[in-house]
């Protein structure tokens, strides 16, 4: 299982997994384009190569994800795919997928955002909790 949703009132609450730190924030960008529209649906025609540092793994995780909606809501495009590798304080991620298309794709909700609000990255579960403004 790659994530599930937990509970929550109004917003998406993502709970990913994996093995590594790296697969936990593929599947944690995965649940978050699953819940924009069936991210098992994506074709890879495209790819689009992601470089970034933080201080600290959750704001790596945040910026990450926030970049990828970044690149949905200005270029329309939707991802399927990830391969993460995170080393030290540096990200660098492919993502592949495509441009969104309403006779294709399904629309699911809207991602307004990610937040730092219940965040958790847990290597002894090897989980990651994040939260989605929707």
């Amino acid at each position: 299982m790659r994530y599930r949703l937990l509970d929550h009132t109004a917003d998406a609450l993502i709970e990913s997994y994996g093995e590594t730190l790296s697969e936990r924030f593929a599947n944690a960008a995965y649940a978050m384009f699953d819940q924009i529209t069936d991210a098992s649906t994506v074709q890879s025609v495209g790819e689009i190569t992601i470089s970034i540092s933080a201080d600290n793994n959750e704001r790596l995780l945040v910026d990450f994800l926030q970049e990828l909606l970044y690149l949905h809501d200005t270029q329309n495009l939707v991802f399927g795919e990830f391969k993460v590798h995170i080393q030290g304080k540096t990200l660098e991620a492919i993502a592949r997928g495509e441009e969104f298309d309403e006779t294709r794709h399904q629309k699911r909700a809207v991602v307004k955002g990610v937040t730092y609000h219940d965040l958790k990255i847990d290597d002894d579960q090897r989980r990651i909790v994040v939260l989605l403004d929707v």
